[in-house]
Parts: structure tokens; sequence; C-alpha cells
């Protein structure tokens, strides 16, 4: 007795058709599933096993032979529990085999037949359209997750009667139809606000010129000038979420089992704000079967490291692929796999070891030993691969007890939106969407100066002996300025301030 179902599984963050086979023979009674699986497959037949008795159906006391194809595929996860299951049903002829050939199951069985969500139905359900004309049997919890694309049809189940029922056509089901809105709840609705900032009106200035242009920024101040404070709203400002880039960090999301329940689809752009002593194959990825680490968590959104120095010398060099190729590449022996990892870094850190460097109400206390130490932490090649570097000084006491309103983040959003409409507008064709992605080729395009600017970026450049990477970085600071203002051309006005964010990387490196 044979029988086949199709199922799915993950390799990186896209999805490839698994043929679950099942053979029942005679012999002594055994359970062998073969075809590289991993710890929770081969555990499944336990689960499998009490699943189907505790169903009410009678489990084969005979020799079966599970294979798992392609069998040169290592697979991993509970998400063959279900499809285990109904083909040893089928084998036994409980399941009709030719309407079984129209669907591709996934799910974890407990042992009294429930089927529980598992991880990666989204990027299952993406891939299914290339695989032909299926309908996708998938856990109730996942069953959102699954319809939030035009893809296949989606059947969610709850137990495994319920899967039995549908499959023999012995009772009517519906598809999933996904309810979910986009534009709902696309701003964080937990208050945050710049309109609640004292002060600080050029770092404000800095964290949208980066916003508009995502571009990745370094704040240093001493502690409590609101570096966090100031990070931590950014999000608010960031320019709407398009369902293609929402999509995308879905299925980061999905793959890595970090996607909410209740939340079929990531509506805000992610804000990963990882410890310092994360491991390199936290922030990065990896693991002895690789998963998506931090900067893929962080995907069109942030990544927010508190403490820069701080974090581990060879975890923040790993950030430069990163944050110049836009993904990660993990290589192992048995495979290598290429993670999205298009972010936004935002770092902060204080300006010494005290915390107190450059303060007037405070004395420094670190020798010039100390602080040579705590500045090397930070290597010049990971300096220059950040965009802005702004100082945040302390606030002062006029500027916390001042009652007039502040700009709110609604209307700097707008103003970033605005400029990110024009920088798509000017770089679809490229299929690039915002300055920070600009090549060579898009600077000489779209970045030309006039003969005041170029003499005031020469001498510039000169004098503060900056890098190729560090010129380039500045035209793109001033294109977005530009786009900021509405102006065509970059004007000496948004030179000089694209510059000056640039003037504290030979004292921070």
């Amino acid at each position: 007795m044979l029988a086949k179902v199709i199922s799915g599984a993950l390799i990186g963050i896209d999805a490839y058709p698994v043929e679950v086979e099942v053979d029942i023979a005679q012999g002594l009674p055994q359970f062998s599933t073969v075809g590289l699986p991993e710890g929770a497959v081969k555990e499944s037949k336990d689960r499998v096993k009490s699943a189907i008795k505790n169903s009410g159906y009678d489990f084969p006391a005979r020799r079966i032979t599970i294979n798992l194809a392609p069998a040169d595929i290592r697979k991993d996860g509970a998400a063959f529990d279900l499809p285990i299951a109904i083909g040893l049903l089928c084998a036994t002829g409980i399941v009709n085999a030719d309407n079984l050939k129209n669907y591709i199951l996934l799910g974890e069985l407990s042992l009294d037949g429930q089927i529980k969500p598992v991880r990666g139905v989204l990027p299952v359900a993406v891939s299914v359209r290339d695989w032909g004309d299926y309908s996708l049997l998938v856990p109730a919890d996942n069953a959102e997750e699954g319809a939030i694309v035009a893809g296949p049809k989606v059947y969610p189940v709850h137990d495994l009667g319920e899967a039995v029922a549908l499959i023999n056509g012995e009772q009517s089901f519906t598809p999933y139809q996904a309810t979910a809105s986009l534009l709902d709840q696309q701003i964080s609705t937990n208050g945050d606000d710049f309109a609640e900032v004292r002060g600080q009106e050029h770092v404000k200035r800095a964290l949208e010129v980066a916003a508009a242009g995502a571009h990745n920024i370094l704040m240093a101040g001493p502690p409590g000038s609101g570096k966090t404070m100031l990070a931590r709203r950014l999000p608010t400002i960031l320019p709407d979420f398009s369902f293609e880039e929402a999509l995308e960090a879905t299925k980061i999301h999905s793959v890595a089992g970090l996607l909410a329940r209740k939340n079929a689809l990531v509506r805000q752009r992610p804000f990963r704000s990882p410890h310092h002593t994360i491991s390199d194959a936290g922030l990065i990825g990896g693991g002895s079967y690789p998963r998506p680490g931090e900067v893929s968590l962080a995907h069109r959104g942030i990544l927010f490291l508190d403490e820069f120095p701080e974090f581990k010398k060879n975890v923040l060099e790993m950030l430069r692929q990163p944050l110049e190729d836009g993904q990660v590449s993990i290589s192992r022996a048995a495979l290598s796999l290429t993670y999205p990892a298009n972010f936004m870094l935002v770092a902060a850190m204080n300006p010494c070891p005290c915390g107190f460097l450059g303060d007037i109400q405070h004395d420094c206390t670190c020798t010039p030993p100390m602080l040579q130490r705590y500045r090397n932490r930070l290597s010049g090649p990971l300096l220059d691969r950040i965009d802005l570097h702004v100082e945040v000084p302390r606030v002062p006491h006029k500027d916390l007890t001042d009652q007039n309103a502040a700009e709110s983040s609604a209307a700097i959003r707008e103003r970033v939106n605005r400029a990110r409409k024009i920088q798509h507008e000017r770089l679809a064709s490229f299929d690039l969407h915002a300055n920070s992605q600009m090549q060579t080729r898009h600077i000489r395009r779209f970045c030309k100066l006039d003969a005041k600017g170029d003499a005031l970026l020469e001498q510039v450049t000169d004098k503060l002996g900056l890098s190729a990477r560090s010129f380039t970085r500045i035209l793109k600071l001033a294109r977005t300025i530009a786009d900021l203002a509405g102006a065509e051309h970059i004007e000496t006005l948004h030179l000089s301030e694209a510059i000056q964010y640039r003037g504290q990387d030979r004292k921070l490196g």
C-alpha cells in the first residue's frame, strides 16, 4: 500500500515542494522516516501514531516507511506531521487518493489530533503558485497568513478528522478569505511622537534626513541626552509601508517563527533592538541549520544598536556586507543561503567610557589610553558605512521647561513621504527605492554639482582626508536634502548640510 502527499519546506526564505511518500508493507511493526529528517521530523512518528488513534482511526501495525523527497535536502520542523498522518490514512484506504492530489498539506499534530500552527506558511503560499494548481490545507491559526497573498485557495482545519472530511468531500468547506487591511495600524499606537521631544532640533533634522533617504545614522552624546528616546521615535516618521515591502518582511518573520498569530502581515516597519551581548549568529544569522538574524528581521525597517562600542568587535565587523549589499550570505557545509537585509542602521554611543567627554557640566575622567581603546572598538571601514554622524548634547534646562509645542511626527512624516516619492519616481527604472541604494552610475547621473559645489567638496575632501566611500555618501545625503527641499538640483546649501553630517567620522574613528 503506497500513498503520496505533497507538502512544502523552507530553504532560506523560499519554499520548495516535498513529496511525502508512505509505504505500508508486511512485516514486524516498525516506523522509519528517511530523506534527511531532523529531530522534530524524526519525532513525528510518535505524534502521528497517537493523533491517529485518538482521532478514532486504526493505526496499521505493519512495517511503515516514510520518504521525504527530494532526499538530499535536510528537512526540519513539525509541519510534516499532518502530511504523514494523511498519507498513512490514504494508504489504508480511509482518505481518497484522487482528491488528495489537489492539496498541499502543512501542520503539526498534537497527541489528541488537533492541528497546531507552524512557521513558514507564507513562503509556501507564495511559492505554490509556481508548483501547479493546488489548494493549501493549513492549521486554522495559519489561515490568514496563507491567504494574505493572491495565491492558492486556503482551507483552515482544526483537527485530523476535519482534514479527512475536507479531502474526502464529506463536508462543504469555504476557502478562507483574508480580511486584514494593510493600511490599519501602520504607525505604532504606543503614543511615541516627536512632539514630545524638547530641544535637539538639529538631531531631529538629521533623523528626518536619514528617514527620507534610508541612510544609516550614528548618534553620540552623554548619558541622558535622549539618544535612545529619539531612536525609538524614528519609526513614527518612516515612509509608508507598501504591500510588497510588508510581504518581504512578513516572509522573514514567518520563517523565523516570530509572526504573531493574530497578525498575518507585518503592518509596521520592523524595529529591532538587540542587546550588546548578542552573538554573531544572532545578529547576522546562522547556526547549524541557518536561521535569519537580527539584520534580516530588520529588513525594510530599523536595526537599532544602543551602546554601539559595547558590541563585540567581530560582531560589528560582520555588518559590513549587509550594510553594503543589502543581503547576508551564509555558507555551511550542507548548504548556502542568502537572506535579505536591507535595513537602516541607527546606532547610539557615548563619546567616551565615562560618557562625559565634551560635557560642560561634568568632567571627563577617562585617560587618553582609555579613550583610544574605546574609539578603536569601531573600525574606520564600519564608520565609513554610516552616512550621518550626529552629536547629541545635553538638553539645557530652558528647553526642558519650554511649553511651546514641537513639530509632530505626522508633519515630519509627510515631508519624508514626499521626498521618498520623488526618489521612487527617479530610481524606479533601476529597481531602487531610496537614495541610499544608489551606486556610482546613479550618483554620476543624479547627483551632479555646479562649479561652486565641486570646489567646496574638493576642499573638504582634501582637508578631512575622506575616503571614496565618504565622498559618495556625502553626495547621496545632499541629494536627499535637496529632495526634502523639493529642489531639482543639488545646491551649495544642501551640500554644506550633508558635509556637516560627516564631520564626526574622523573624531570617532
